[in-house]
């Protein structure tokens, strides 16, 4: 019964008129940044941080959990109407959509990525209230050197699922750690590394990283390489699919949502690694594999099943255990920080209303989705031939207000536009910069439950690996970490990670 009353809970909070309308323009925001390649969900969230300052906990997190969502949905109509993959998650979509698309059947490619990614999106949301609170159970009985070792874990397999080389992933963490340790020491409140630099004795901002980083950084690396898009010249008449897609859609639409709600909690991009594996599965399990390639209706509703349930199982660790599983999981926890709240199993308790009403939303969202954006297909399709250039002096202008309200010092303005130098560079030199931001949040977290574990047993390190719980952790981080650096295992993930 408690299941019921939580969602109770969670529907009181998630259906009041004004978290209706900032679910409404988080989902509409997300399809329109994800109909839009180039810019993301991950730039938009970074982006609209300094927004959030003015707004309940309740309002941004149902809106930026809206925004990402409704992003996987949006990426998917530019790759089955133009080819081009809105999001990373949609380049397989793109494969079968596309051609659907060129067959004339771009309406049922569409309503079947819409129909998958509802299913997907309800089955997942009942999956996190399930196991959201067993797993936040287990969490409350963590001390401070077991958070210490999952922190460590969560940054390892982030690490080791990075995209491009491996020692470049390293390199982008360590810089990550070393910037979250500048400003006041944890304990002492001594400064650290600010050089002398007023601007810096509180330490660097996470919205200045995240905007310079992920904002700043993927906009200039856009406008040296937007490409044309031309949309499919087919006709969208015919939107729903026959019984025949439906009977050859359904199993491929379970599929799908099992392995992404299962593969989503991995960090480091579980949502895209689930869209791959799921086409794999419909290819090796179809009746009809030689369709695929050529418009096969499975291919587009298994992956985006995949894919929607992953960005939501992405929640899970976020909500439960205060560790982002993603870049974008790294950015909301930081909204709860910017709003005084702890993430973690806590949340649960203290806060139940926004830790259901949460959840909840993801379900009225999902359905905004399904109801909203089918008969909007027209807009999509005019926004996809805005020129990029037309829209990044708007981007830029909003970043830099935002940096500068944060404090109101151009200080804050100039190292924006530094770490928007160092996005690009990160891009330039093909180094994902995701373990950056990562490091960034996780570092400080780390240093304080180390310092903390140290501090009850007087310094003496062995409590990491006495303790079962936190042994446990940590011989996985290192167990995975070695497994990578193994030859064979290492060649085989560069391979995935050049196909994709």
């Amino acid at each position: 019964m408690d299941i019921f009353a939580n969602l109770l809970i969670g529907l009181q909070t998630a259906g009041s008129l004004t978290n209706l309308l900032y679910c409404f323009v988080g989902v509409f925001l997300g399809t329109a940044i994800g109909v839009l390649p180039g810019l993301g969900p991950t730039a938009t969230i970074a982006i609209l941080l300094p927004i959030t300052f003015t707004m309940g906990p309740e309002n941004a997190l149902i809106m930026l959990a809206g925004i990402y969502y409704g992003a996987q949905y949006g990426g998917s109509t530019t790759a089955i109407l133009v080819n081009l993959p809105g999001e990373p998650s949609s380049v397989v979509t793109a494969i079968d959509g596309y051609q659907m698309a060129r067959k004339g059947r771009a309406g049922v490619a569409l309503s079947t990525a819409a129909i998958s990614s509802f299913i997907a999106g309800t089955i997942a949301t009942l999956l996190i209230a399930l196991f959201a609170p067993i797993l936040g159970e287990v969490a409350l009985k963590f001390g401070p050197a077991e958070y210490f070792s999952l922190l460590s874990l969560g940054l390892v397999a982030a690490l080791v699922l990075a995209h491009g080389s491996l020692l470049q992933a390293f390199g982008t963490v360590i810089v990550g750690l070393l910037l979250g340790l500048i400003g006041p020491d944890v304990n002492s409140g001594v400064q650290r590394f600010t050089f002398g630099i007023t601007g810096m004795q509180d330490g660097i901002s996470f919205v200045i990283v995240a905007m310079g980083v992920f904002g700043l950084g993927e906009i200039v690396a856009n406008l040296g390489d937007e490409s044309g898009r031309s949309v499919s010249d087919g006709a969208i008449s015919k939107m729903l699919p026959n019984r025949e897609d439906i009977r050859r859609m359904a199993a491929p639409i379970i599929r799908g949502t099992a392995l992404g709600s299962l593969l989503g909690i991995l960090p480091g991009g579980g949502a895209m690694l689930a869209s791959f594996a799921s086409y794999t599965v419909e290819k090796k399990l179809s009746k009809f594999p030689d369709e695929f390639g050529k418009g096969a209706i499975e291919g587009v509703a298994g992956p985006e099943a995949a894919n929607n349930a992953g960005a939501q199982a992405a929640f899970i660790p976020m909500l439960t255990l205060g560790v982002p599983s993603n870049s974008i999981m790294a950015l909301i926890i930081g909204a709860m920080i910017i709003q005084g709240i702890q993430p973690g199993p806590s949340v649960m308790i203290e806060q139940p209303a926004l830790f259901w009403g949460v959840i909840v939303s993801m379900w009225i969202g999902n359905l905004m989705l399904l109801v909203l954006n089918l008969p909007m297909i027209g807009l999509w399709v005019r926004m996809i031939g805005i020129p990029y250039h037309f829209l990044f002096p708007a981007i830029l202008v909003f970043c830099a207000i935002g940096a500068f309200s944060l404090s109101n010092s151009t200080f804050d303005v100039f190292l924006l536009a530094a770490f928007g130098v160092v996005g690009y560079v990160l891009r330039k030199l093909d180094c994902e910069p995701a373990p950056l931001l990562l490091g960034f949040i996780l570092g400080p977290m780390m240093e304080e439950n180390l310092r903390r574990a140290l501090m009850i047993n007087r310094g003496d390190a062995s409590v990491l690996f006495t303790r079962p719980i936190s042994c446990a952790l940590l011989v996985g981080a290192i167990a995975l970490l070695v497994m990578v650096l193994l030859p064979s295992i290492r060649a085989r993930r560069d391979v995935a990670f050049q196909e994709e």
